[in-house]
C-alpha cells in the first residue's frame, strides 16, 4: 500500500484511534486480514467471522510487526476503531486508488473472469507495472484488499468484480471508479440466485453504468457475439469497444483453430493493426478471453504486434483452472476443478475433446471426470442433463459422474444420448473416482476434472498427480 499515516487512516474511515502513542506512524506494508500474512508495516484488519474472530489475533498480529490493527472494537494494542470494518475497507481502498492515479480496468462475466483477468494482467505488464485481483477475490472484501496492495509504482489496476445480486456490482464500483470497463458475456452461473439471464444482465451492466463519459476518458469493453452484453451499449456514455469473432467486432480473430495439443491459434485484428497469436493455455473458449483482453490492452495504446506476443506468452497464474499436467506414463491430467457452470463445462468439454484428438490417434482415451455445478435453481436437472449429452457427442472416452443427485443426472443425460455400455459411469465420491482412475487410466489419456468449488474434486486430480500417495483421498 501507499505509505498513509494512522491518523490519516483513521480520518478517512471514520474511526477512533485506541492505544497509538504516535498517530503519525506510518503504515508502509500492506493491508491483511489473514494474520499469518503480516508483515513489518502491516495493517491487520480484523473480521468476525462465524468461526474465528481477527480481534482475537490482535496482539499476535502487532508483535508480528503490524503497525495497528482496524477494528470494531479496543483490543489493547494500537488500533483504529470503527463501527463497520468492511465499509472502512472500502472507504480507504477508495481513498487509496484515488491518490494513486493508476488507470483502472474492472471486468465482469457470468464465465472466464478470472482467466481473462489473468490474461489482461499479463499483457499489460508488458507496458508498465500492474497490479490485479489475485484468484477470484472479487467480492466486498477481496476487492479492496487487492486494491490496497498497489503503491507509487503501479499505473494498471486490474480488478474482476463479481455479482450475487442486483446492486453488488454498483457498490464495487463505488468503492474503486474504473475508468475502462469489461464485460464478458451472459451466461446461467448463479441463474438460480438471480431468477433468470435478464436479471444476470441487469446486475452485470452495473459496470458499464459507472463508468466515466468518452469525454472524460471512459471505455466500456463488450462483447459482440452475446446480444445481452451487445445490447449494454445504450447504458453508458463512455466510449463502446466491441470485440469477438463477429467481422463487426473492433477487435475480433480470424481464421481460428487449434494445434495437435488443442491450444487456440489465430489472426488478431485491432483498429491499429493486425498479428498472429498461438496461445499456451488449452481450449477455444480462451479466445474469446484473449480478444477481452487485446480490446483493454489496445484501448491503453498497445500495438497489435505488442498485445499478441504477450498474449502468446501469457499462461494460467490462478490454481485448478486448465491445470495441464504430463505425467511421466504419459497420462496428461487437466485438473479444472476451481468451479463450474454450464458455459465453463462446456468450454473444458471441448477442450478435452480437442486435446485428446492427437492422443485418440495414439490409442489414448478422454475422461471427463465431473460433478454438480451449483446454484443453478430450476435449471439444474436441465443443465447436467445437457452437458452428459455433450459429452457423448463430443465423443467423450468414458464420463464419470461424481456425487449424488446432480451426478446422476448428469449420468442420466450421457445414457439418453447413447452411452449404453461402459462409457458412462456414476460415482459415490471422489475416493471411488480416484480407485477407478487408478485402475484403469493408461498412457496417452486425457483427464478432465471438473465441477462446482463445493464439490472439492481437486482432490480428485492432485491424487493422481506425479508423487500423489496411494492411499485414500485427503478429506476438504
Amino acid at each position: 500500500m501507499i505509505a498513509l499515516s494512522l491518523a490519516e487512516i483513521a480520518e478517512v474511515v471514520g474511526g477512533q484511534t485506541h492505544d497509538i502513542p504516535d498517530p503519525s506512524v506510518q503504515v508502509t506494508g500492506q493491508v491483511v486480514r489473514d494474520s499469518r500474512e503480516v508483515e513489518p508495516g502491516s495493517l491487520f484488519v480484523a473480521f468476525a467471522g462465524e468461526h474465528v474472530d481477527g480481534h482475537d489475533f490482535a496482539a499476535a498480529v502487532v508483535e508480528a510487526g503490524a503497525v495497528a490493527v482496524l477494528a470494531s472494537r479496543p483490543v489493547g494494542v494500537p488500533a483504529v476503531v470503527v463501527d463497520d470494518v468492511q465499509r472502512a475497507l472500502g472507504a480507504l481502498a477508495r481513498h487509496v486508488v484515488q491518490k494513486l492515479g493508476a488507470t483502472l480496468v474492472a471486468l465482469t462475466g457470468s464465465a472466464g473472469k478470472t482467466s481473462t483477468k489473468d490474461l489482461i494482467a499479463q499483457v499489460l505488464r508488458h507496458r508498465a507495472p500492474t497490479v490485479f485481483t489475485p484468484g477470484s477475490l472479487n467480492n466486498e472484501i477481496g476487492l479492496p484488499l487487492t486494491a490496497l496492495s498497489a503503491t507509487e509504482e503501479t499505473r494498471f489496476l486490474v480488478l474482476e468484480m463479481g455479482a450475487r445480486g442486483i446492486g453488488h456490482i454498483r457498490y464495487l464500483t463505488e468503492l474503486t471508479p474504473p475508468q475502462i470497463g469489461l464485460v464478458i458475456n451472459v451466461g446461467t452461473a448463479h441463474i438460480g440466485e438471480f431468477g433468470g439471464r435478464e436479471q444476470i444482465a441487469q446486475a452485470k451492466g452495473e459496470l458499464v453504468e459507472a463508468l466515466p463519459s468518452e469525454a472524460d476518458g471512459g471505455a466500456a469493453i463488450l462483447n459482440a457475439d452475446d446480444p445481452l452484453v451487445r445490447a449494454m451499449a445504450t447504458r453508458t456514455k463512455a466510449k463502446v469497444i466491441f470485440f469477438g469473432e463477429s467481422g463487426e467486432a473492433d477487435v475480433r480473430a480470424e481464421n481460428v483453430r487449434l494445434t495437435d495439443k488443442g491450444q487456440p491459434a489465430f489472426r488478431l485484428h485491432t483498429p491499429s493493426g493486425a498479428s498472429d497469436v498461438t496461445m499456451r493455455l488449452y481450449g477455444e473458449h480462451h479466445v474469446s478471453n484473449a480478444l477481452a483482453a487485446a480490446a483493454v490492452a489496445h484501448e491503453l495504446g498497445m500495438s497489435a504486434d505488442e498485445i499478441a506476443t504477450a498474449l502468446s506468452e501469457a499462461g494460467s497464474l490462478s490454481r485448478w483452472r486448465m491445470e495441464v499436467t504430463e505425467r511421466p506414463d504419459g497420462v496428461t491430467i487437466v485438473n479444472d476443478a476451481y468451479n463450474a457452470n454450464p458455459e465453463s463445462m462446456r468450454a473444458a468439454l471441448r477442450a478435452l475433446a480437442a486435446m485428446g484428438r492427437a492422443s485418440q490417434a495414439q490409442g489414448g482415451r478422454t475422461w471427463a471426470v465431473l460433478g454438480k455445478m451449483a446454484e443453478l435453481g430450476d435449471e439444474a436437472l436441465a443443465e447436467h442433463d445437457a452437458v452428459g449429452r455433450l459429452a457423448v457427442r463430443l465423443n467423450v472416452g468414458k464420463l464419470v459422474a461424481v456425487g449424488g443427485r446432480e451426478a446422476s443426472w448428469l449420468q442420466l443425460g450421457a445414457y439418453n444420448e447413447g452411452s449404453w455400455g461402459e462409457e458412462s459411469v456414476h460415482v459415490s465420491d471422489a475416493q471411488a473416482a480416484v480407485d477407478l482412475l487408478r485402475s484403469e487410466l493408461r498412457p496417452g489419456d486425457v483427464v478432465l476434472v471438473k465441477a462446482s468449488r463445493s464439490v472439492g474434486l481437486e482432490r480428485v486430480a492432485q491424487a493422481l498427480l506425479p508423487g500423489a500417495a496411494e492411499g485414500e483421498v485427503s478429506a476438504r
